[in-house]
């Protein structure tokens, strides 16, 4: 199945093209110019992958949780290439994206939200597949869930931003730190592949994205 992912939720443009086996993937720092450039960079993935659009079966998104506006370019990119063409649509995971590309089984993802506070995700991999163990949630970096066992894999920009923080929380649990992971378009191309081949992509207009915080600004008062 010839597919396509988007990724837009940090201040890295990260997209993929997949013919048949075959992965095409292209990543750049876009800062806040997501919308002006995703688009010509998907153009020149498709003629590298010699594909068009009307040869793709399925669009993949980052979901999130990661900046607002980042969340909404990808969906709103999704939903209009789908809509177009009437094809399925799959939005996965930033935390989880962050955990499949990182190359590990048991994987603690975290983002940096801004605000003095951070998304966060837990995941274990058994039997191939990726469990759950703590859904991404908005933490302040101090107060995130704990974790059993040791030599778990910290990934993700939390990790950059609140080091010391969550070094406290996960003191003995920690193998190892990948603190410039961002999501990556080509691990939620492998994740949506599972989820097109289930029949579980779901119909372009309910794409939604997962924003996890309810507000993007702290009140004066709250500064």
């Amino acid at each position: 199945m010839n597919l396509v992912a988007l990724e837009t939720s940090t201040e890295y443009c990260s997209l993929a093209v997949a013919r048949g086996a075959h992965l095409f993937e292209r990543s750049f720092h876009a800062g806040q110019r997501h919308s002006e450039l995703a688009l010509p960079a998907l153009r020149e993935l498709l003629q590298e992958a010699q594909l068009d659009m009307g040869a793709i079966g399925g669009i993949a998104y980052g979901a999130g949780p990661g900046s607002f506006t980042g969340l909404r370019i990808a969906c709103g990119l999704a939903q209009g290439l789908a809509l177009a063409r009437n094809l399925p649509v799959a939005g996965i995971g930033t935390l989880l994206a962050l955990a499949e590309n990182c190359g590990a089984d048991k994987v603690i993802a975290c983002l940096d939200a801004r605000m003095g506070e951070v998304y966060h995700g837990v995941y274990c991999k058994s039997g191939g597949n990726w469990i759950e163990m703590h859904a991404p949630g908005l933490y302040r970096p101090d107060a995130v869930p704990e974790v059993e066992g040791s030599g778990w894999f910290a990934c993700g920009s939390g990790f950059r931003v609140h080091g010391a923080a969550l070094a406290r929380c996960y003191e003995t649990s920690i193998k190892h730190t990948d603190a410039e992971a961002v999501p990556n378009a080509s691990a939620m191309l492998r994740l949506a592949r599972a989820v097109f081949a289930a029949g579980q992509g779901v119909d372009a207009a309910a794409a939604v994205p997962l924003y996890v915080r309810d507000k993007v600004a702290l009140k004066a008062s709250e500064r």
